[in-house]
């Protein structure tokens, strides 16, 4: 939703077709096999829609299915994890740059391939934060269980010389307030979202697909808890949610051939 979020005020004419996979996340925790199975269910259903790009907009299936989806898929397909890391190394003067997110993306060093691929001389500090997704699910980012949470898994780093904080998950952005309150004002702080939606914007403006009038509709699919959703989604975008359609009474082979 924090990259949705980008796309929309970047791109404000396009209809943009949200797919949750509510049911199985977080995938964070999940195996590089599973991630990639259910990102290419995803993908093919939302090729059922008429889609003409497509945003992996989540840094786990970023990391593992990127590459498949961007062989397999009749358009253009891009993630979170490139733009963040091109931002990064283009903010970075001490070339120290820390990189938090779930687990598993840490675990796959996706930021440390692609960071260094851009500059070989930056030193990357990865640090998995798990705690930080149920925090922003349950609505807790401006408890003190945040800034208690952010201290512990950022604390030693405010010693460690870096300029730069790539949020390598999504759902960070919620956080940026505890982020920047643990680590200081002069630390400059990535969010993988925005760059996405500039990214979006020049694929769709190189291949003269861009939509440049007319109000951009928005439709929501998830697989489980819409309420929830719904609440979440409110939250996260400051406005409420409508066309949210659940998907739970289908089954996935029903998603995958569906028209």
């Amino acid at each position: 939703m924090t990259v949705l979020r980008e796309v929309k005020a970047l791109l404000p004419h396009e209809h943009i077709i949200y797919f949750g996979d509510t049911a199985r996340v977080p995938y964070g925790n999940k195996s590089p096999q599973m991630v990639t199975k259910y990102a290419l269910e995803s993908a093919l259903f939302l090729l059922t829609k008429g889609i003409k790009l497509l945003i992996i907009a989540c840094n786990t299936s970023s990391a593992f299915a990127l590459q498949i989806l961007q062989k397999k898929m009749p358009v253009p397909v891009i993630g979170v994890i490139a733009p963040g890391a091109k931002e990064a190394a283009r903010n970075t003067t001490s070339n120290k740059v820390a990189v938090i997110g779930t687990r598993t993306t840490v675990k796959s060093m996706a930021y440390d391939r692609s960071i260094k691929r851009l500059s070989p001389g930056i030193e990357v500090f990865s640090r998995a934060c798990p705690l930080f997704v149920p925090i922003v699910e349950e609505g807790l980012e401006h408890d003190e269980i945040a800034r208690l949470t952010a201290e512990k898994y950022l604390g030693d780093l405010r010693g460690s010389g870096i300029d730069v904080i790539v949020m390598g998950c999504t759902h960070y952005p919620v956080l940026e307030d505890v982020i920047r309150q643990t680590m200081g004002n002069r630390i400059k702080i990535v969010h993988s979202g925005k760059e996405t939606a500039k990214e979006a914007w020049t694929i769709l403006n190189e291949r003269n697909l861009l939509n440049r009038r007319g109000r951009g509709k928005r439709e929501y699919f998830v697989t489980d808890t819409p309420e929830s959703f719904h609440e979440i989604g409110g939250r996260i975008l400051g406005e409420a949610l409508t066309h949210v359609k659940s998907l739970k009474s289908l089954d996935y082979q029903d998603l995958l051939f569906s028209s």
